[in-house]
């Protein structure tokens, strides 16, 4: 069976975590937090898979 993972933009993450996206972008460049880079122009944007934010809940939840 082929499930789609939902994609979250950085905004989305941050506000389901209440965190600033600041933050969530530097998770993604200390590779806290695994994201999928799109291409632009400008500053670099991210998706998010749901699994991914799960996975580095989860890992920071057994770390504590």
């Amino acid at each position: 069976m082929n499930t789609v993972d939902e994609l979250l933009t950085v905004e989305e993450v941050a506000r389901i975590l209440r965190v600033d996206v600041i933050t969530v972008r530097r998770w993604i460049a200390s590779g806290a937090l695994e994201a999928i880079t799109l291409p632009s122009q400008e500053r670099p944007r991210y998706r998010i898979k749901a699994s991914a934010l799960n996975a580095a809940m989860t890992n920071t939840e057994t770390d504590a």
